[in-house]
């Protein structure tokens, strides 16, 4: 697949890159021009995934700066999915996180939103 006009690069070295080519094997659940989604392999929750954009950025701060109609599309997957997934009824509901450096845990830096649903959000998060 193509990335849009003025993406970022690729990074060779970085693992959510290599999903996003599939050099690595993931649990696909949603593709897009822009955009890749797969479930997380340490899930937090029954629905537990992760929202890539297709080109580098190290955080979610970087892609908004950078791309806003690319973090944006992080949304719009994560809607698709939610609704997917069954995540938007009534009794429903779904979290989207995007931690943004180390001290927020960030252990991939390449910007990633989480999508978390099915089962009761605890307040306060974190």
């Amino acid at each position: 697949m193509t990335l849009p006009q003025n993406s970022a690069p690729p990074d060779p070295d970085c693992l959510f890159c290599k999903i996003a080519a599939g050099d690595i094997d993931a649990t696909i659940v949603h593709e897009a021009e822009t955009t890749v989604a797969f479930r997380d392999l340490n899930p937090q929750a029954p629905t537990h995934v992760l929202v890539i954009p297709r080109s580098h950025y190290p955080n979610a701060a970087a892609l908004a700066e950078a791309d806003p109609a690319t973090a944006a599309h992080l949304f719009d997957a994560a809607r698709e999915i939610a609704a997917a997934e069954g995540l938007d009824g009534a009794d429903g509901g779904y979290r989207m996180v995007l931690n943004t450096g180390p001290a927020a845990h960030q252990t991939v830096f390449h910007a990633h939103l989480h999508l978390l649903g099915g089962r009761q959000m605890t307040w306060p998060p974190g």
